[in-house]
């Protein structure tokens, strides 16, 4: 979608609005006049360099913004032209942070500089403020054109969200993001109303394997669908951003095809003993062909980089949601007569006042997963996905392989304590690079908010990576060839919101063996709940960054469990269903269930249910109660089956 930037004259009103009101940094006697200004939205750059569009925390701060992922090597730039409406003198502000700044901690790391005209501003950016403001960079003088540029310094997750130059030097704009939020609509000259985005017999928001298979298998049972998924990849967790690897067995009796899309999308691997296949090369996840997959159904309509931000109902039933676009933000009304909520956090289906659990507290946390590589081996310099690959290759090359690392004294001081890799560590059996990286136990957040505090709970995740790194290179010495050569900045959530729906599963349903009568789904992953590792709790009490697992005979139930279809609907919005971790289980019946071809499998049995609620004109619920055997039917006909 093309990109537009913010110029012209700011009116009374978006002044005004820009200003929040009658607030603090505006007296209320001053003339509001017209006022030459330039507004750049940094996920509106030409282009991002090495920097990339993170949305995750969009409904928080208004916006997406650019991060300089760079694992401590500056990223090149982003850069984009901006036309001013005059050339002269503006002041100009940078919507930034310090990110390490919550935690007081010293060094601000995410460093950057903004260079117009190939000369940077004498100010350096990232470095004030635990919370999102716009940061003052002083007056310049432009021309009528200019070229601006986002310069990392670091290559630690340095980050911009807007840019304003402003005419006025004394206007200082607030930071309160619903007045912020018109201010941009309103410069964009965007319509006070979403455009029409379609009709369509179902909406699937969330395009990670639950997401993806529902709306694959509702299309081929013949209704229009539209997937809705605001990264520029299918996958969620499992995809090439995250990589947490999928588990779950599919394919199982009675119902042996059901586990057919996921497999078709996501082909099973068969691992070496002892492979690990978190965190490994994006090849294993392969983007490409889940993409492929849902572009050649017909029947599906790919909203790719939108973001689902409002849902309208009708007593109990939801007639649209909103959707808005990640790097435009255009705005779409989609609606349907049934909604799929495939969010992991159930934001759907908590917008509409869907019945949900959610606790914040004793939470498994989030990851962000991260893997190293070895610059004196040439197989892994070509393998590898590290930004600057070029630079890497020609050291290599010439033997020029020694890999310092920076110091980091921002990042958790792990200088005298255990942690995962450590010599003379053991977690869960492995030591060395071994049990380092690649591992699913590097988790934080477990007493936050996995939804609103998101971004907190992946920059301690980073606070982490860095702070062991640093200890292992420059405390212990070891490991001088090798580098970070990969880490996700996209968390990896496990736990949030649950919607609640006729049959709430819970551990012991699974323990007690218990049987339904419509058995939806096969669950084969262990009562798996993650809380802070105690090993490496010491000092770190409330900002834990190990978590460990529940095992034994308690978390055991003796093989295959097929969970119930009415998990898979909201028990009080009519015509709402749910496929992934936001699925009808109480925290413990979480366990079993979350891991991704088990919830890719949900999807499927969605999107079939989903296919008789059109053509029976019925629920969720009425498919239980009038057309189960109907549904029983379409679960033993293969995922390719078409109607």
């Amino acid at each position: 979608m093309k990109r537009r930037q913010f110029v012209g004259t700011i009116t009374n009103s978006s002044l005004f609005l820009l200003a929040g009101g009658f607030s603090s940094f505006i007296s209320p006697n001053r003339n509001l006049s017209s006022e030459e200004f330039a507004f750049v939205e940094a996920e509106q750059f030409s282009t991002y360099g090495g920097w990339d569009l993170d949305q995750q925390s969009m409904d928080q701060m208004g916006s997406p913004y650019l991060l300089a992922h760079g694992l401590g090597i500056p990223v090149a730039d982003a850069v984009t032209t901006v036309n001013f409406p005059s050339p002269g003198n503006y002041r100009v502000w940078v919507r930034t942070k310090d990110w390490v700044a919550p935690w007081n901690a010293p060094g601000a790391p995410g460093k950057f500089q903004l260079i117009i005209n190939n000369e940077p501003l004498a100010e350096i950016f990232g470095t004030k403020s635990a919370t999102w403001h716009w940061h003052d960079g002083g007056v310049v003088n432009v021309p009528s054109k200019a070229t601006v540029a986002l310069h990392d310094l670091t290559g630690f997750e340095g980050r911009c969200e807007a840019i304003l130059f402003c005419k006025d030097v004394n206007f200082k704009p607030v930071n309160d993001i619903e007045a912020l939020t018109k201010f941009r609509r309103k410069l964009l000259g965007l319509p006070d109303k979403p455009d029409d985005g379609g009709s369509y017999d179902m909406v699937v928001t969330g395009g990670g394997l639950a997401g993806t298979c529902a709306a694959i298998s509702a299309a081929r049972n013949g209704l229009k669908v539209a997937l809705v998924q605001d990264r520029p990849v299918l996958g969620g967790n499992g995809s090439s951003e995250v990589r947490v690897w999928p588990e779950g067995h599919t394919n199982k009796k009675p119902y042996r095809h059901i586990g057919d899309i996921v497999n078709e999308i996501l082909p099973p691997i068969k691992k070496r003993k002892g492979q690990v296949l978190n965190g490994v090369d994006s090849k294993y996840y392969d983007d490409a062909l889940k993409l492929k997959v849902v572009q050649d159904e017909p029947n599906i309509t790919l909203f790719i980089n939108h973001r689902a931000i409002n849902v309208k109902t009708k007593k109990d039933l939801i007639h649209s949601i909103t959707i808005q676009s990640t790097t435009s933000a255009r705005q779409k009304t989609l609606r349907a007569e049934l909604f799929a909520d495939c969010t992991g956090d159930a934001t759907i289906g908590y917008k509409a006042g869907a019945d949900y659990e959610y606790e914040i507290k004793n939470l498994m946390g989030s990851s962000n997963l991260f893997s190293v590589l070895d610059a004196s081996n040439p197989e892994e310099v070509l393998a590898c996905e590290c930004k600057d690959k070029s630079a890497l290759a020609m050291k290599c090359e010439i033997g020029n392989v020694e890999q310092p690392f920076p110091r980091c004294p921002w990042a958790l001081d792990l200088s005298d304590k255990p942690f995962p890799g450590r010599k003379g560590v053991k977690t869960f059996g492995r030591e060395g690079l071994d049990g380092f990286a690649n591992k699913w136990y590097w988790e934080s957040g477990f007493n936050q908010d996995q939804i609103n505090d998101i971004e907190l709970i992946r920059d301690h995740n980073f606070r982490a990576m860095y702070g062991a790194w640093d200890a292992l290179k420059n405390v212990d010495g070891m490991y001088p060839n090798h580098r970070l050569g990969w880490s996700a900045f996209i968390a990896g959530k496990r736990e949030s919101r649950r919607l609640l729906g006729d049959v709430i599963l819970d551990a012991s349903d699974f323990k007690d063996r218990r049987k339904f009568n419509d058995p939806a789904f096969p669950c084969s992953w262990h009562v798996d709940i993650h809380s802070p590792n105690k090993a490496y709790q010491k000092d770190f009490e409330g900002h834990e960054f190990v978590s460990d697992f529940t095992r034994g005979k308690d978390y055991e139930y003796g093989g295959l469990f097929w969970a119930p279809y009415r998990t898979l609907y909201s028990r009080n919005i009519k015509n709402l269903f749910m496929a992934g971790r936001d699925i009808s289980v109480t925290k413990s019946g979480l366990g079993p269930v979350r891991v991704m071809r088990t919830t890719g499998m949900m999807g499927e049995v969605v999107g079939k249910a989903a296919s008789i609620c059109i053509k029976k004109n019925t629920s969720p619920r009425g498919v239980y109660e009038n057309h189960l055997s109907e549904l029983k039917k379409l679960m033993s006909k293969p995922g390719s089956y078409r109607s």
